[in-house]
């Protein structure tokens, strides 16, 4: 049976439920989210079906890539989610949820764009792009 995972924004005007299972972290160090956030993504991927999403008026959406749009909230700035084109699958912030989430990282993608301010050793899988 499948519980109910509650996240928000740091303002709270964007509130998701999860309905489904969280995947494991994935973190991706390319230079768009290194710019997005200061440092990588932390996502969790889900499947589209298992999300609602409540206040959706406080989205705004930005493709910086063709095929893909990144999604944050226009009122505090907060990075929500990151979704391919026809995915069937959404990679949501990590950090949108409270504690506990029984999260765990997973793996590493685009390790070759990552900043020259940190390392990478936490014995996670590491791809140079992405997994595909």
């Amino acid at each position: 049976m499948a519980r109910n995972i509650f996240g928000k924004c740091l303002c709270g005007a964007v509130e998701v439920t999860v309905t489904g299972e969280l995947g494991s972290v994935g973190y991706c160090h390319c230079s768009q989210c290194r710019r997005q956030t200061g440092l990588y993504y932390a996502t969790t991927n889900v499947a589209v079906d298992d999300v609602t999403i409540a206040g959706e008026e406080n989205i705004s959406r930005y493709r910086a890539s063709p095929g893909a749009e990144r999604a944050f909230c226009r009122t505090c700035g907060s990075a929500l989610f990151w979704k391919g084109d026809g995915e069937k699958t959404v990679s949501l912030m990590a950090g949108l949820f409270e504690a506990p989430t029984g999260l765990a990282g997973g793996y590493h993608i685009y390790c070759a764009d990552k900043g020259d301010f940190y390392e990478i050793n936490d014995g996670l899988p590491k791809f140079a792009a992405s997994r595909s």
